[in-house]
């Protein structure tokens, strides 16, 4: 496939001398024509700051950033506004313009390019339809509903046709059911438009509904990176983990799992080939096994069942070994011993 956003190299640091805060650490990035790209990460963990580096909203300290073959860290001002052109981005907090009614905000940007009024009210109302708001299009900002206005936000993005739409936290400011809508779009966008979306998110029910590969930021740095499958079912570093494993009974995300004396605890992972519960029955009905299950995390992505639990099996270690014998023998799960849990 061809990268239509490669990052090299790059670094932001904020202030100067003690002050200095480093925001971004060597980030290296590449991103495919075409793909829903998931950069998650907790608070403070450099996710905004490397969005709004992609279309220098904030410029690298260093480093290179190229955005459908331009490199923008090496453009002029003039050329930079230009090429910002080909890159729609939509906030959490909306950022329309209240004075205007919501056609007026989806053309605000053909506005800025001289298009004319007849051109550019014919692609708004066209854009409206797209996003369910052709009705909509004489109402104000502050007539709309949260989800309402980010379906504008996201109109008004893509108005100038571009080729890549960042989405910095675009639906955490919505309800569970708006968010699920919202997203719904921007994967049609996606589809329709051929538009490259990066999503930056905290949340993982975000990543898991839409995007096709995720990066993890954690403490300015990526730290892992792939198939949101593959970094769901394997999550490598301890960010990971704590951000898709179920969590135990206290509370401890399931990367960090304190001590229980006499109790063999395993944690399965589904790598989509099932949902959890046959092979559960399957211990229970054929086998006559009981296990307990302290924990579990289940998701549909790409259309397939992915997920992680954790298993209390029996105390007998004859009916243990059976179970594990069971598991083994299953090519839809792997799993691993968990050594130190406690309820």
């Amino acid at each position: 496939m061809e990268a239509i956003i490669q990052i090299e190299g790059m670094s932001k640091v904020f202030g100067t001398g003690s002050g200095e805060i480093t925001a971004l650490n060597e980030i290296d990035l590449s991103i495919e024509k075409g793909e829903i790209f998931g950069i998650i990460g907790l608070s403070g963990a450099g996710k905004s700051t490397l969005v709004r580096c992609i279309n220098l909203l904030e410029k690298p300290t260093q480093g290179m950033v190229r955005v459908a073959g331009q490199e923008l860290t090496a453009l002029s001002s003039a050329d930079l506004r230009k090429a910002r052109q080909s890159i729609g981005m939509i906030f959490q907090s909306f950022n329309l313009l209240m004075q205007r009614t919501v056609l007026d905000n989806v053309c605000f940007p053909l506005e800025l390019q001289g298009v004319s009024r007849e051109q550019r009210t014919k692609r708004g109302m066209e854009l409206l339809e797209i996003v369910g708001l052709a009705d909509r299009a004489k109402a104000y900002p502050a007539q709309l509903s949260g989800g309402q206005k980010q379906r504008v936000a996201i109109a008004r993005a893509v108005a100038n046709s571009p080729q890549v739409l960042l989405c910095d936290e675009a639906t955490s400011a919505l309800d569970p059911n708006t968010t699920r809508s919202i997203l719904a779009l921007i994967q049609e966008i996606n589809r329709s438009m051929g538009v490259t979306v990066v999503v930056i998110t905290h949340e993982m029910k975000v990543i898991e509904q839409i995007c096709h590969r995720v990066a993890v930021i954690d403490k300015s740095r990526i730290v892992e990176m792939g198939r949101v499958s593959e970094v769901f079912t394997h999550p490598k570093s301890s960010i990971a983990r704590e951000l898709i494993l179920p969590r135990h009974g206290d509370g401890q995300p399931g990367g960090e799992i304190p001590q229980l004396v006499g109790s063999r605890v395993i944690r399965l992972v589904f790598n989509g080939g099932t949902a959890y519960e046959p092979l559960i029955a399957s211990l229970a009905m054929d086998l006559g096994i009981k296990v307990n299950i302290l924990g579990a995390d289940t998701r549909n992505i790409e259309g397939r069942a992915y997920g992680s639990m954790l298993l209390g099996l029996p105390h007998d270690p004859l009916q243990a070994a059976r179970a594990i014998a069971y598991i083994e023998g299953r090519q839809d799960v792997d799993y691993e011993e968990v050594l130190d849990y406690h309820a």
